[in-house]
């Protein structure tokens, strides 16, 4: 069996999930948020986390148990981020899904059972890659003008964030670096679903 909510002896590493900086369908801001507040924070090791990019080739990938989900059945987005804790001091994983039912945050072996599940039984177009970047990482070279959420008119597919967009010396625009699951593009490293749930679900077996 494996616990549905975070061990009593862990300390959640971002403000309450009602108190979060959240925009509905920008899960990459809402995850660069988080890191920013652990990094400002100083309380846990930035080496510690990450932020989690989850698609693949066709940007067809399916994720179980979000606030958007019809019943039991998955969302199909284009993709979709979290944010990864690899607790040394708990020796144990958690994930932090904005956009989930789940727990928040939520422990990684929960989370891998209900809301990524396995992508045996389901068609090669939907099996989910993950890119996995180092939170120091991410904060200083993702950069978003949002103009992916724009219409070919100017108008806006979901209403921005209130904040201006974040941006970097080098790049006011390089999501799809970080949504592309090729190896040889962007920073971090890139996983199958098996070999992610392996590397950070093992300690928990």
């Amino acid at each position: 069996m494996y616990k549905n909510h975070a061990s009593s002896d862990y300390a959640t590493i971002t403000p309450l999930k009602d108190e979060c900086v959240y925009t509905s369908c920008y899960c990459e801001e809402n995850v660069w948020k988080l890191c920013d507040y652990i990094k400002a924070r100083e309380e846990t090791p930035l080496e510690e986390v990450y932020a989690v990019f989850i698609s693949n080739e066709r940007r067809m990938i399916p994720i179980w148990k979000q606030k958007s989900s019809n019943g039991t059945k998955p969302v199909i987005w284009d993709y979709h981020v979290v944010l990864l804790h690899e607790s040394v001091e708990q020796g144990e994983c958690y994930l932090y899904d904005l956009d989930t039912v789940l727990p928040f945050p939520c422990p990684f072996r929960v989370y891998a059972n209900e809301a990524l599940r396995t992508d045996e039984g389901i068609k090669r177009d939907f099996w989910r890659k993950l890119r996995v970047i180092p939170a120091d990482a991410f904060l200083h070279r993702f950069a978003s003008d949002r103009s992916h959420m724009k219409e070919a008119d100017g108008t806006w597919r979901m209403p921005p964030p209130p904040y201006p967009c974040i941006a970097t010396t080098a790049s006011q625009m390089n999501l799809d670096d970080f949504i592309s699951m090729d190896p040889g593009v962007g920073c971090g490293q890139v996983f199958s679903l098996s070999d992610f749930l392996q590397r950070f679900g093992a300690q928990e077996q």
